[in-house]
């Protein structure tokens, strides 16, 4: 219940917040980030590598050494300290070749884990498929993976990790400026905060500056002084602060048990009986002993004993709610469990007493 109630208690803190920068809200149309991956070896783990049974693994030992004049059979190739991994990075609008960029390391075979490895020399290309970064150096695992005489522990998870600063910009990528009118892509596209940034936009450098295409984006048209210094108008731009009215949601996670309500959910007068159902199988074998004066042996027959115990649910009418703090003690008032409130907050959006869109993770 604790992690229902801290998650409830901290979404009208961040909603609080209705003034933001159009920085924060949107983003110049074709100035985005472009996603790079790469197939490269992890080398030098501790017999933690994959297995032979991952065969490109012992086909790109063999490839790799036959670039540096070494011949050998892919089938002869037998290491557990090499790993085959997928490499990703992601790189940002504008950056100048010489930069270095993060990158993410994911293992492609039964690699048991990377702790200790080196990602050796990796090309980092984008979906045209040009190399705009290489990438190289000692992972960082946050995790641990011990095994001695049949015993294993582990932490977290070790068959990925992430190389900081581990790619070098080949490329440098730099869309063209925009000429003319500038199209500003909204990132959650909201038809009031699309016309409200219009607005604040034509209060700053007149009327007819800019225009509400769609919920998506709004179209700013420069004006004169600006012409010939459009990175100028777009700094002055993401300036503007604009008050934003985020719709009514609640998100749940139901693997987790999490529920999040932001600041505008209302719940209209609903009543709620919610029960649970426990089952409890306990298996216990039972020994038959044979007959005296034969050579049969024992049985052991297996015996499961069933339990089902329902719990008593009391109907609780549930008022009309108008903040989350109404909210917070409508739900309380129930004395669920947080899974059990994922599934009420589940039927009373269906049942039509819960005024917000519903999104389960």
């Amino acid at each position: 219940m604790r992690t229902v109630l801290l998650a409830l208690l901290l979404a009208p803190l961040a909603a609080s917040a209705a003034n933001a920068r159009v920085k924060e809200l949107t983003q110049v149309q074709g100035q985005r980030d472009n996603e790079l991956f790469g197939y490269g070896l992890v080398v030098g783990l501790q017999g933690t590598g994959d297995t032979d049974r991952v065969f490109f693994t012992s086909q790109s030992i063999a490839g790799m050494l036959a670039r540096l004049g070494i011949r050998v059979d892919p089938r002869d190739v037998k290491s557990r300290n090499v790993a085959a991994v997928m490499v990703t990075a992601r790189l940002p609008t504008y950056t100048r070749s010489g930069a270095r960029l993060d990158v993410n390391v994911s293992s492609m075979g039964n690699a048991r884990s990377l702790s200790g490895g080196v990602l050796l020399m990796t090309p980092l290309t984008a979906a045209d498929g040009q190399v705009y970064a290489v990438a190289q150096g000692a992972l960082q695992v946050g995790g641990y993976d011990t095994a001695w005489l049949g015993n294993m522990v582990r932490k977290n998870q070790t068959n990925s990790g992430r190389v900081p600063g581990g790619a070098v910009v080949e490329k440098t990528f730099t869309p063209p400026m925009p000429k003319g009118p500038v199209l500003l892509g909204l990132k959650k596209p909201d038809l009031s905060t699309a016309v409200r940034i219009a607005a604040a936009i034509d209060a700053r450098y007149g009327q007819g500056t800019a225009k509400a295409l769609d919920p998506a984006a709004v179209e700013v048209t420069p004006p004169a002084s600006f012409s010939d210094t459009p990175l100028v108008l777009l700094a002055e731009l993401e300036e503007l602060r604009v008050d934003v009215v985020e719709r009514a949601r609640v998100v749940i996670n139901e693997r987790t048990g999490t529920l999040v309500a932001g600041e505008n959910v209302h719940l209209r007068p609903a009543a709620v009986a919610h029960g649970g159902l426990t089952v409890n199988i306990t298996s216990r074998p039972i020994v038959m002993q044979p007959q005296p004066f034969t050579y049969a042996g024992n049985i052991v027959l297996p015996y499961a004993e069933v339990n089902a115990t329902e719990q008593q649910a009391n109907a609780v009418a549930l008022p009309a709610t108008s903040t989350v703090e109404d909210l917070v003690k409508a739900l309380n008032a129930l004395h669920a469990t947080p899974r059990d409130l994922v599934s009420i907050m589940q039927a009373l959006h269906a049942a039509g007493a819960l005024d917000a869109d519903l999104e389960v993770l």
